[in-house]
């Protein structure tokens, strides 16, 4: 019996490597690196939230606090890089696009603003037809700002 092993891949992974592996862009890239990866198990990846994001202009004014959707987007976004990375870390075939599927036992306990380091801890519990759920957190200062459990599939061509 032969275990598969995956390549490895040089960290930490840049914005530019990222943007190779999601066809996410500007404004709605929220994965800026990615800093430790086991394949096919769990990643760590950061987003630096800065006072120019453009969704601090109306949530709230005076009072910036990054929403609590954007940092679940991130925490998705996170979770599609360990599957790119897994399955293909040379990055040699164009990705079939994976969609958020379903978010369960989101909870959020700080807020985050302007200045704050966001990282995004994902581990793959299951992979089945395409379809991944993840146990994911968010954490600024080693706090826990946001969790939640998410299931994302991968569109089929």
């Amino acid at each position: 019996m032969t275990t598969q092993t995956a390549p490895a891949v040089d960290l930490p992974v840049d914005v530019n490597r990222i943007n190779a592996l999601l066809p996410h862009r500007y404004p709605f890239l929220l994965v800026d690196r990615i800093t430790a990866l086991v394949p096919h198990q769990r990643l760590t990846a950061l987003k630096n939230v800065s006072i120019n994001e453009p969704f601090f202009q109306g949530h709230f004014p005076g009072h910036p606090v990054m929403p609590g959707v954007l940092i679940i987007e991130a925490m998705a976004q996170a979770c599609g890089l360990l599957t790119r990375l897994s399955e293909n870390p040379d990055n040699t075939q164009e990705p079939n696009p994976s969609y958020l599927v379903k978010v369960d036992k989101a909870r959020f306990s700080r807020m985050v603003g302007p200045g704050d380091q966001l990282v995004l801890e994902v581990e793959q519990k299951r992979m089945l037809r395409r379809m991944g759920l993840y146990a994911c957190r968010a954490l600024v200062d080693g706090e826990e700002a946001a969790c939640a459990e998410i299931l994302c599939a991968e569109r089929n061509s």
